[in-house]
C-alpha cells in the first residue's frame, strides 16, 4: 500500500497535538480493481495515528459501462473484492470492499432498479464465501427503524432475513421498504450468525449518473463483529475533474 501526503497547506505543515507530538494528515491508498472498465480503489485518511475517514473511489466509467441488460443471477457475483488500508481494518474491523452489480435490482419492490452494492465487510473474503445461509439465527437487536424481513423470491424460495449466500442477512430501513417509489440510495446493515458482517451503501445507477453529491444516515449499530470504533456518517461526492465518485465513511470526532 502506498501512502501519499495530502498537498494542502494544513497538511504540509505539521500539526501540534494535545500531547505536544508532531503529527501529519495523510491519505493512505488501499488496493484497486477494475470494474466495467473503470477503477474502484479503497483509501483512508489519518491525522497522526487517528483514523478520520475511509472509503472508496469509483470511476465514472464503472457506472457508465454497467450493463443494462442481462439475466438476474442469484446469488449475485462479486465483481471485485478490494482490501482496505490496515488502519481501517485495525480500528473499525472493516476488512474489504465487495462490489456487486444488480442489473435488474431485486425484491422488495422499491429496490427493483439497476444498482450497485458496495459491501464494506467486517470479515475476510474466505469467511464471506463460507456464508451459506444455513444459520437462520437473527441478531438480538437492530438499529432504530430497521427491519430484517423474510423475502419470498418468484420461484418460491424464502430468504430468511433476506439472507444471500456469500453476503449475509440484509437489514433495511423500514420506511424505504414500505416506499411506493423506486429507491435512489439506501444504507443496508448486514448480519450473519447474529454478528455484524457488513455495512452497505446501496446506490441506484440513475442516482450516480446525476453527478450530485448526497449523504446517507449511518444508523447506530451495536453488534458483535465491530472494531474498537466505527464510523458515524456517510457521504458521496462527485469529483468532476477526476471523473469519479468518492464514497466516504466519517469517524466520530475524538474529544
Amino acid at each position: 500500500m502506498q501512502t501519499a501526503i495530502l498537498l494542502s497547506v494544513a497538511v504540509v505543515a505539521p500539526v501540534m497535538s494535545s500531547d505536544s507530538n508532531l503529527s501529519w494528515e495523510r491519505e493512505t491508498q488501499g488496493d484497486c480493481q477494475e470494474v466495467f472498465g473503470g477503477q474502484v480503489c479503497t483509501w483512508s485518511r489519518e491525522h497522526g495515528d487517528e483514523l478520520v475517514e475511509f472509503g472508496a473511489t469509483v470511476s465514472l466509467a464503472t457506472v457508465e459501462n454497467a450493463p443494462l441488460e442481462g439475466e438476474m443471477v442469484f446469488p449475485p457475483i462479486a465483481l471485485a473484492r478490494i482490501a482496505l488500508p490496515e488502519s481501517v481494518q485495525k480500528q473499525t474491523g472493516v476488512d474489504h470492499l465487495g462490489v456487486n452489480w444488480e442489473v435488474h435490482g431485486h425484491p422488495p419492490a422499491p429496490f427493483m432498479t439497476p444498482h450497485f452494492d458496495f459491501h464494506f465487510y467486517t470479515i475476510g473474503a474466505d469467511a464471506v464465501d463460507a456464508i451459506d445461509c444455513m444459520d437462520l439465527s437473527k441478531p438480538e437487536s437492530l438499529p432504530e427503524t430497521y427491519v430484517l424481513r423474510d423475502e419470498t423470491l418468484p420461484d418460491g424460495t424464502v430468504l430468511v432475513g433476506v439472507c444471500v449466500p456469500a453476503m449475509g442477512m440484509h437489514a433495511l430501513a423500514e420506511p424505504e421498504v414500505a416506499a411506493t417509489t423506486l429507491f435512489e440510495a439506501s444504507m443496508v446493515v448486514g448480519y450473519y450468525s447474529r454478528n455484524l458482517v457488513f455495512v452497505e451503501p446501496m446506490i441506484a445507477r440513475d442516482r450516480l449518473m446525476r453527478h450530485e453529491d448526497f449523504t446517507m444516515v449511518l444508523p447506530v449499530i451495536v453488534a458483535p463483529g465491530m472494531g474498537e470504533s466505527f464510523p458515524d456518517g456517510f457521504s458521496a461526492h462527485f469529483d468532476e475533474p477526476a471523473g469519479a465518485w468518492r464514497l466516504t465513511f466519517t469517524m466520530p470526532v475524538v474529544e
